[in-house]
């Protein structure tokens, strides 16, 4: 069964008056995950496009990057999204519910900012209200200061870019530690290690991005360091 028809079947058992929040609250147990992060995506996707008060076409071809709808499944595509549209839960409590479902392991959370972050950016303006929502989606999942400004800079052209913060260390780290950070950091993007954790194989190109920055940083610390 595809991750669509999952997808179709979880959003089907909803009771009429059911919102896209108890889909979120039935898909905790980890052989679901690929499909809680595909909705999950949706979903605040959804959120966030209400945010900057519009959706426009390049934000739903940015989804399409992410992820591959066959033909025929855009319309099941499409109805996750105007659920959670209409939903009267806000962004925070799907926040929070997303942050439940993948509690144990940080990094997939971190993966879902950055294909939101993608969808930001498809129209060629990241909205003064899109980066408070993405800041407080940030805080409500956890992730560092540090971690969303290195996402933050990887997404828009005129945020302040640090390689050290892409590899999570200090400023003043010696280059073994800087090493160690970089080389971690590179087999957490491997397409094997992002599908065990819930990202489903659709999505994995989202590291390709990642592990250009990754690389880059480490060669401009590196060359630093060597100077």
């Amino acid at each position: 069964m595809s991750i669509w028809s999952r997808i179709t079947a979880a959003v089907s058992a909803l009771a009429t008056g059911e919102g896209l929040s108890v889909v979120l609250d039935r898909l905790r147990a980890r052989p679901e995950r690929s499909v809680a992060f595909t909705i999950a995506v949706i979903a605040l996707g959804a959120k966030m496009a209400k945010a900057d008060g519009q959706v426009t076409r390049d934000e739903v071809a940015a989804f399409r990057q992410i992820f591959a709808i066959p033909p025929g499944e855009e319309a099941n595509a499409a109805r996750v999204f105007n659920l959670a549209r209409q939903d009267v839960a806000g962004f925070d409590a799907y926040a929070r519910k997303i942050k439940g479902m993948f509690k144990g392991d940080d990094r997939i959370l971190v993966d879902l900012l950055e294909g939101l972050f993608h969808i930001s950016v498809a129209d060629g303006h990241y909205h003064p209200r899109e980066d408070a929502f993405l800041t407080e989606v940030a805080r409500i999942f956890g992730v560092g200061d540090r971690c969303f400004r290195a996402l933050r800079a990887r997404f828009v052209d005129t945020a302040p870019r640090d390689p050290y913060d892409v590899l999570g260390v200090a400023a003043d780290a010696p280059l073994p530690e800087v090493r160690r950070a970089w080389k971690q950091a590179v087999r957490n993007c491997h397409p094997d290690r992002m599908v065990a954790r819930g990202v489903p194989e659709e999505a994995v190109r989202l590291a390709e991005r990642r592990l250009i920055d990754i690389n880059r940083a480490w060669e401009e610390i590196s060359a630093k360091q060597a100077a």
